[in-house]
């Protein structure tokens, strides 16, 4: 077989290949209105604040739940949506700087029995 019939069986190959192929398929979604977002936004909210434990620290602070609903229905479409995207990235419960005391304590708990500090009197270091 000389070279121009390699070339010719080549594109013939990719040419059948190509063919067969299904062609690229395209998907549709149905693009949201503001009053949807803000919809979606203001149901996120209402759900983080009605979860039990929310609720009884807000009744804790003295937040009538009443009053609460009002000012959530009175934020603007555009804060609805900010608030409800904050929820996700707000912690979820506890104390950073308890979190970093007891780090600290780890820390230095490992040191002592490493033997690098002395700083715990109950503490032996390992030889």
């Amino acid at each position: 077989m000389n070279k121009t019939n390699k070339h010719v069986v080549a594109v013939l190959v990719a040419a059948t290949l190509s063919a067969g192929a299904p062609p690229p398929q395209a998907f549709a979604n149905i693009i949201a209105t503001d009053a949807v977002v803000a919809a979606t936004a203001r149901d996120r909210i209402a759900q983080a604040l009605s979860r039990a434990e929310v609720s009884t620290r807000l009744a804790a602070y003295g937040v009538d739940p009443a009053e609460l609903q009002a000012r959530v229905n009175a934020l603007t479409d555009q804060e609805a949506a900010q608030l409800a995207d904050r929820i996700d990235a707000l912690p979820a419960g506890g104390n950073a700087f308890i979190g970093a005391l007891v780090f600290v304590f780890l820390v230095l708990l490992i040191t002592d029995i490493l033997g690098l500090t002395k700083i715990f009197p109950f503490t032996r270091p390992i030889k």
